[in-house]
């Protein structure tokens, strides 16, 4: 048998709890068969996918419980998203859409080994450490594997002309260290987003003091919930426009996005709740315009406007002291800084009106 045939298992796994599970307890395949190549005909490479229940489940009942139904595994808010913008009335155009979606949006899915045991299959796997199970999966190799065109740079600095997160450079915090593994498991079913997680990082839960209403910090007292925290402490991002999908003549699906642009902008939050009652927020562009889908179902997406292409964001790439929070004036009476009509691209004003800013709503120049 070659090398690259073996699997990369050695003997400290054996003697772990996870190893001394026979393989195809969970692989499947035939241990009894001599033939190395006929035992491997129905070896499964992940079986924690579509079947965590049946491997992980015996030990980790009530995890897989809800993680199967977490936003990670399930990817439920892309997939809303895309059907909210589509033409609701005829079953087929849904039929395709949810296909294409499944060929493109779904390779980014994390299942239970693509975070404990492999990179996830979007950056085609590769053990994180000889098959031993990781607890805390290493951000640098499963976080980064997905998150990596945007979030990830824009933590570790990856972005010339932006540093990297105070929290990332200062404190040497990891992706784990507000993301924990209660918000990653989260039952998923009955959320719209991220933001809507019983369980999820809040700046206060470290910064109590300092986002109080009695703070000794004026322009935090003052702000109060206005802003979101990132309004001002938060630098520019990653924002893809034209975003398009297809199959090429091998059958093999690709995107391609014809433009990029790191820029910052804030806008009125259209999704208001007790915990984020802010009347401004950070927005990105997400990657979609009404053709996105066209090369599977023309004008699939005849109610674009629905939901707005720019959403509310929370940069992973805090400092201090930004452009826009260095004095008052830079963001006050500063419409460069708040979404306005002329940064939208072609088609998509309807489904931002609720996020542009007017300019009645900029806050006024103030004495310093």
């Amino acid at each position: 048998m070659e090398l690259y045939q073996k699997i990369y298992v050695e003997p400290s796994f054996l003697e772990s709890p996870h190893g001394e599970i026979a393989c195809e307890e969970c692989h499947k395949g035939d241990p009894k068969d001599s033939n190395w190549q006929t035992a491997h005909d129905n070896v499964v490479k992940d079986p924690t996918f579509l079947s965590a229940g049946q491997v992980c489940g015996d030990c980790h009942s009530e995890i897989v419980e809800s993680a199967t139904k977490s936003l990670h595994y399930t990817l439920k808010p892309m997939f809303d998203t895309v059907l909210a913008r589509s033409d609701k009335k005829n079953p087929t155009v849904q039929k395709v859409l949810k296909k294409s979606m499944e060929k493109h949006c779904s390779t980014c899915h994390s299942s239970c080994g693509q975070c404990h045991v492999s990179r996830p299959d979007y950056v085609k796997g590769g053990f994180l450490a000889k098959h031993h199970f990781k607890k805390t999966p290493p951000m640098d190799t499963t976080c980064a594997s997905c998150h990596g065109g945007r979030v990830y740079g824009e933590f570790t600095g990856a972005n010339e002309d932006f540093p990297a997160d105070l929290h990332y450079e200062d404190e040497e915090m990891s992706c784990m260290d507000c993301h924990k593994a209660i918000e990653f498991h989260a039952d998923g079913t009955n959320v719209k987003n991220r933001y809507a997680l019983p369980e999820r990082p809040d700046c206060s839960q470290c910064h109590e003091d300092i986002l109080s209403k009695n703070s000794k910090n004026k322009a935090h007292a003052s702000h109060g919930q206005k802003l979101a925290c990132q309004v001002c402490h938060a630098q520019a991002v990653k924002n893809c426009f034209s975003c398009h999908v297809g199959t090429d003549k091998k059958g093999l699906p690709y995107f391609k996005c014809d433009q990029t642009k790191t820029d910052f902008k804030i806008g009125l939050n259209p999704y208001k709740t007790l915990e984020r009652p802010y009347e401004y927020t950070v927005l990105r562009h997400a990657p979609i315009v009404k053709d996105t889908f066209g090369f599977y179902a023309a004008h699939a997406l005849t109610d674009f406007d629905t939901v707005p292409t720019w959403k509310p964001d929370t940069p992973h790439n805090i400092q201090r002291e930004t452009k826009q929070n260095k004095t008052c004036n830079n963001c006050h009476n500063n419409p460069k800084l708040f979404l306005q009509e002329k940064d939208l691209i072609e088609n998509e004003k309807m489904a931002n009106e609720n996020v542009i800013v007017p300019l009645n709503r900029i806050p006024k120049r103030i004495k310093e």
